[in-house]
């Protein structure tokens, strides 16, 4: 991308595009289309249509998407995977029909089988089962992945794809009935904090581990990709249809409750409930390949959550 370049980022309002924004900015790139649901309906081809004869993007970055935690995903099934398909394949189509020089599709590490062999590879990719409480979100991201792979075999488009570990950062959703793992925590512990309880419920038994990767070393890595991994070294060269994104950090859902209770200075008790999801029990990227290119993660977890949790702290009204 060339600093001049009409750069469109779908879903900037979200904890991914708005990092990624913010990046692109502090980049000096800052020829920037965006554009909120109100005004621009990504479900609703015609209206992708026209806005890209219009605005004419040179570049994508598809980071909208409807998503959420295990309460989520496994509540609202059907509109994970129609709303998610739907968005995906008008951009992607629209990027397609109006000839941009390159797409970015944000996909998720949940596309991997449940039980898949760890590190995950991306050569994992369809050998197995999905977990099932997140299937349809998981299904929707593999047809992007397709897309974009198959979009480059039949008509030579410079579309790929990234797949980032479980994310948290700055603007995230600390809503309990739809927020993600770390927001989540920090929720409820900050809550159990504030009211002098003298315990706070944890979901699952604690054992599963986890991988984290703060929203900002994603959104450079995904400046990263677009500047220097094309389709044609991706699919043909490297052979795997889209890049892990990790930070190689992993941790136990029970050590990360602890660590996010000290960040957060709550003295009471984490009390976990055996009767609630565990959720794949093991999920750690081999993200060796985008490493060997030229791209680590910078922020260790610890100061990732210290950084969230004082974002959190400045925003609690808004995304409470």
């Amino acid at each position: 991308m060339e600093r001049k370049s009409k750069i469109y980022v779908a879903g900037h309002n979200g904890m991914v595009g708005s990092a990624i924004v913010k990046t692109l900015k502090n980049n000096n790139y800052n020829n920037l289309i965006i554009k909120t649901k109100e005004q621009l309906d990504l479900t609703q081809q015609h209206k992708v249509d026209e806005f890209f004869k219009k605005e004419k993007p040179e570049y994508v970055f598809l980071a909208a998407a409807k998503v959420g935690g295990i309460y989520a995903n496994d509540n609202f099934r059907a509109e994970f995977l129609y709303q998610n398909l739907f968005i995906q394949n008008n951009v992607i189509h629209a990027a397609y029909k109006n000839n941009i020089k390159k797409l970015l599709f944000l996909g998720s590490a949940c596309i991997y089988p449940r039980l898949s062999k760890q590190p995950i590879k991306e050569k994992y990719l369809l050998t197995g089962e999905l977990e099932k409480t997140n299937e349809p979100y998981a299904i929707a991201k593999i047809a992007g992945v397709k897309l974009c792979e198959n979009y480059f075999y039949q008509y030579g488009c410079n579309f790929i794809s990234v797949m980032p570990n479980n994310l948290y950062g700055p603007n995230d959703n600390f809503n309990l009935k739809t927020s993600h793992v770390i927001p989540a925590l920090i929720r409820k512990i900050h809550d159990g904090k504030i009211s002098n309880k003298k315990t706070v419920e944890i979901w699952g038994s604690g054992k599963a581990l986890r991988e984290f990767l703060f929203v900002n070393d994603l959104a450079e890595a995904c400046i990263f990709t677009m500047n220097n991994i094309n389709a044609d070294k991706l699919y043909s060269k490297l052979k795997i249809s889209h890049i892990n994104i990790g930070s190689g950090e992993e941790l136990s859902i029970r050590n990360l409750a602890n660590l996010i209770k000290e960040q957060i200075d709550y003295d009471g008790q984490l009390i976990y409930n055996l009767n609630e999801y565990d959720g794949t029990p093991r999920k750690l990227l081999d993200s060796s390949v985008i490493n060997r290119l030229g791209w680590t993660s910078k922020i260790k977890l610890k100061e990732g959550i210290k950084k969230t949790y004082q974002w959190f702290l400045l925003n609690i009204n808004e995304k409470s």
